[in-house]
C-alpha cells in the first residue's frame, strides 16, 4: 500500500496509449495475416476484440490528456493529491495495462500447442467490454468538468446533471465489471477476497426469501457458489441483477452474517486479546453537563426521544488491560447479558491499572442500515493495545426502523454519558477522541456538531476513514466508481440514504433483531434436513438436461459478447430513459455504452432531510463548522465516496479549521475492516492508528467534563 504522492505525468498515459495502439496492432495483424490457424471463428472474434479496443484507446487519449492537466486543481493540495478525476484516469489505465499485458501474451504464445484460444479470447472480450464502459464514465466526468464550477466536485447546483448519472447508472451494462474484470482496480491481494464476496453474495440471494431456516440458507448457499466460480459471465449477470432488484433487508441480512459466530470467533482468533470486552445498555436519563465556556454552569442533555420516546442506548467497552472502575458494580449492573459475563475482573490474579488519560468512543460503519460493534471488533482490539486506551464504541439504531435523527440522538448520548462516567471506563477522559468510518465518520462530524451546539466540551479530535458527508446521489467524478464497485453500487447506496432518511422508513418502534445471524444460532436443529435439500437442488441442478445447458450457455455467450438490442429492446430502452427524464446524455458521434436488459431501478432520495446540515455535514454553514476540534481523515483514491472526504477537508481549510487528509492507494470503501486480510489493508489501518495518536498527544489536558 502506498499513500497517494505522485500523479500520472502526460508522457506516463501518452506511453500507454501508444503501447495499447501497438498490441491492438500487432495482434490484428497476428490473426488477419494468416489463413492456416486452427482457431476459426475465435480468430474473427479476436480480430473484431483489438479493433474495438483500438477505436476507444484513440478516442480516450485527448479526453485523458484534457482531464490530466486540470485534475490536479481539485486535489486537497499539492502534498495530497487525490481526487475522483484523478481516480478515473487511474482506473482507466489499470485496465488497459492489463489490455496491454494480455494483448503481448497472446502475441506471444498463440502458434503454441497449449494456447487456450476460446479462454484468452473472452477475457480479452471482457476487458473490451470493461474498457467501453469505463470510456462513458470519461465522458461523463469530461462533462462534470465543464458544467461544474473549477475546483468544484460536485454539481450540486445542477441537479439535472446528478438525473443524468443515475439514468446512465441504470440502464447502462455492469456485469463485465464482476465477471473475469471483477477487482481489477484494486490491490491484487484483496482480489482473492473480492471474488468471495461476490460470490457469496450472488448465493445468498438465490437463497434468500424462499422459506429456510437461516442455517440452510447459508448451507444452500455453499452448494451453489460452485457454478460461480467456473462461470465468471454467469456471475458477473447474477451480480448486476441482485445488486439492481434485492430490497433493502436482502443487503442488511448479508452484511450482518458478518456478525456470526464463526466469523467473529475467527476474528477474535486473529486478533490482539483483552482482557475487557464488556456489552452494556445504559438507561434513558437525563444527564447535566457543564458549559464549555463557563464550568459553574450546566445544560441539561435528554435521552434519545426520536420516533418512539426515550430510550436504551446499547454501547461496547472493550480493553487490552483492566483498569481501575471497569470491574465496578455500578458498571457490572449495566450488563447486557444475565447472568453479567466473566471477565478478567473476575480473576484474581490480573491486577489492575489505573485509569487511562485518554478515552476513545467509536461510531461503527454499516451505511446507517447494518452492523454493529461486533464485527468491527478486530480493530478496535488493536487500537486498545496499541494506543493503550479504554474503546467505547457504540451500537445505535438503525435505519429504516430508527431513521434520522435517531442514530445521531443516540450517539450524542453515549457521548455525553461517557463524559459524565469516564471513572466506570477506565479513564480520565483528559483527552477523548472520536473516531468512525463510513456512516461512522459522518456521526463523528455531526456528534461534535451538536456539542457545540448545545456549548458542552467538544472531543479533542475526530478521526474519520472515509466518512460520508454528502447522504445525496449528486454527482461527482469518484461517485462515477459506484458502476464498478462491488462493495458500493449505487442502487444499494441510495437504498442506504433513503433509509436513513426516512423514505423507507417500515416501523417507529424499537426494532427487534431479527436475521440471519440470530436465525444461525436457532435453527441447528433443522440442519440436517436444509442441507439435504440443499444437496438435492444441487445435484438435480447438475443433472438437468444436456440441451438446457447448452441453452444456457449460449445464453451466457450471448451476455458476453457487446449486446446487439433487437429493435423491441431498443424501444423498450428509449422509452424507459425518456420516461425518467426529457434529457439524455450527449456521447460523441458513433459511441454508445453497451446497455444492460436488466434496468436498474435507482430513486434518488427526495426528503429534504438529506441536505440537513446535521445529515450532510459538508453543506453545514461555517457557523455550524467554525469551532470543530482537529478533524483528521484518511480516505481511499478507489472509493466512491473520495470526493466527499476531499471536498470537505477543503470546506475546513478555507474556513481555518485545523484539518488532514490522507489518500492511500489500491484499497476499497470499508479497509478498516479488512485490516486482517493483506498487508496494504494492514498498512492502511495503521495510518488511522497514527492519526489517532495525534489527536492524543496534541495539546493539553482537559478535565473530563469541560475545557
Amino acid at each position: 500500500m502506498r499513500v497517494a504522492e505522485a500523479e500520472i505525468s502526460d508522457m506516463d498515459y501518452q506511453q500507454v496509449f501508444e503501447a495499447l495502439d501497438n498490441v491492438c496492432e500487432e495482434n490484428i495483424a497476428a490473426f488477419c495475416g494468416t489463413s492456416d490457424l486452427p482457431y476459426g471463428t475465435v480468430a474473427q472474434r479476436l480480430v473484431t476484440c483489438w479493433r474495438r479496443i483500438q477505436e476507444h484507446g484513440r478516442a480516450l487519449e485527448p479526453v485523458v490528456g484534457s482531464l490530466v492537466v486540470v485534475y490536479h486543481h481539485y486535489d486537497f493540495d499539492p502534498q495530497t493529491p487525490g481526487n475522483g478525476y484523478r481516480t478515473l484516469v487511474k482506473v482507466l489505465q489499470a485496465c488497459l495495462l492489463h489490455i496491454i499485458q494480455k494483448g503481448r501474451y497472446i502475441a506471444a504464445n498463440y502458434n503454441g500447442a497449449f494456447f487456450r484460444a476460446d479462454h484468452n479470447t473472452t477475457e480479452i472480450e471482457a476487458y473490451c467490454n470493461a474498457l467501453c464502459q469505463l470510456r462513458a464514465l470519461i465522458y461523463l466526468a469530461q462533462r462534470l468538468l465543464n458544467d461544474n464550477e473549477h475546483g468544484q466536485l460536485f454539481s450540486q447546483q445542477n441537479g439535472d446533471l446528478s438525473r443524468r448519472f443515475v439514468q446512465e447508472y441504470s440502464s447502462m451494462h455492469k456485469a463485465c465489471f464482476f465477471g473475469r474484470c471483477l477487482g481489477f482496480q484494486f490491490s491484487p491481494s484483496l482480489r482473492p477476497f473480492l471474488q468471495s464476496v461476490v460470490i457469496s453474495m450472488i448465493s445468498y440471494g438465490e437463497s434468500y426469501g424462499k422459506q429456510q431456516s437461516g442455517l440452510g440458507t447459508a448451507a444452500l448457499s455453499l452448494l451453489t457458489s460452485g457454478k460461480y466460480v467456473i462461470d465468471p459471465e454467469l456471475r458477473g449477470i447474477e451480480f448486476e441483477r441482485i445488486t439492481q432488484n434485492l430490497d433493502l433487508q436482502f443487503w442488511k441480512s448479508f452484511w450482518n452474517l458478518t456478525e456470526s459466530g464463526l466469523i467473529t470467533g475467527f476474528n477474535r482468533i486473529t486478533s490482539n486479546a483483552v482482557q475487557l470486552n464488556f456489552t452494556m445498555t445504559v438507561p434513558p436519563v437525563f444527564l447535566r453537563l457543564p458549559l464549555a465556556s463557563d464550568n459553574t454552569l450546566t445544560v441539561t442533555v435528554s435521552p434519545p426521544l426520536a420516533h418512539w420516546g426515550p430510550g436504551p442506548v446499547h454501547m461496547r467497552l472493550i480493553s487490552y488491560v483492566l483498569r481501575e472502575g471497569q470491574d465496578s458494580q455500578e458498571l457490572m449492573s449495566l450488563s447486557r447479558s444475565e447472568p453479567p459475563p466473566i471477565t478478567a475482573a473476575h480473576l484474581p490474579w490480573v491486577q489492575k491499572q489505573p485509569p487511562s488519560p485518554r478515552l476513545i468512543i467509536h461510531f461503527h460503519g454499516g451505511g446507517f442500515v447494518a452492523q454493529t460493534s461486533k464485527s468491527h471488533e478486530t480493530y478496535l482490539r488493536n487500537w486498545s493495545k496499541e494506543l493503550n486506551v479504554p474503546v467505547l464504541s457504540v451500537d445505535y439504531s438503525l435505519s429504516p426502523e430508527a431513521p434520522y435523527p435517531r442514530a445521531l440522538e443516540e450517539c450524542f448520548y453515549a457521548y455525553c454519558w461517557a463524559l459524565n462516567n469516564c471513572h466506570l471506563l477506565g479513564s480520565t477522559a483528559e483527552y477523548v477522541c472520536l473516531a468512525g468510518d463510513s456512516a461512522g465518520g459522518n456521526l463523528c462530524i455531526t456528534v461534535s456538531m451538536k456539542a457545540m451546539s448545545h456549548g458542552i466540551r467538544v472531543p479533542d479530535g475526530i478521526m474519520a476513514a472515509y466518512p460520508a458527508t454528502l447522504l445525496t446521489t449528486d454527482a461527482s467524478p469518484s461517485r462515477l466508481l459506484t458502476l464498478i464497485d462491488p462493495l458500493l453500487p449505487l442502487g444499494v447506496l441510495a437504498k442506504c440514504l433513503n433509509a436513513y432518511a426516512g423514505a423507507e422508513s417500515q416501523t417507529l418502534q424499537p426494532a427487534v433483531t431479527s436475521n440471519s445471524v440470530s436465525a444461525l444460532s436457532r435453527d441447528t436443529a433443522v440442519l440436517l434436513s436444509d442441507l439435504t435439500q440443499g444437496a438435492s437442488n444441487w445435484i438435480q441442478s447438475l443433472l438437468e438436461p444436456v440441451l438446457n445447458t447448452g441453452a444456457a450457455r449460449s445464453h451466457s455467450s450471448q451476455q458476453r459478447s457487446p449486446p446487439t438490442h433487437s429493435s423491441k429492446a431498443r424501444r423498450t430502452l428509449t422509452h424507459t430513459s425518456a420516461a425518467h427524464s426529457p434529457c439524455y446524455v450527449d456521447y460523441p458521434q458513433g459511441f454508445e455504452p453497451l446497455r444492460s436488459e436488466c434496468l436498474a431501478f435507482v430513486r434518488p432520495t427526495s426528503s429534504p432531510i438529506i441536505r440537513n446540515p446535521f445529515v450532510s455535514p459538508v453543506l453545514a454553514s461555517n457557523n455550524l463548522l467554525r469551532g470543530l476540534p482537529p478533524v483528521y481523515i484518511v480516505a481511499s483514491a478507489l472509493d466512491a465516496l473520495l470526493d466527499d472526504s476531499v471536498t470537505f477537508a477543503k470546506k475546513l481549510r478555507d474556513m481555518g479549521q485545523p484539518v488532514s487528509l490522507t489518500v492511500v492507494e489500491d484499497l476499497p470503501h470499508g479497509f478498516l475492516n479488512l485490516s486482517p486480510l493483506t498487508k496494504e489493508t494492514e498498512e492502511a489501518a495503521e495510518i488511522c492508528v497514527a492519526r489517532i495518536r495525534e489527536i492524543f498527544e496534541q495539546g493539553k489536558p482537559k478535565s473530563a467534563l469541560g475545557r
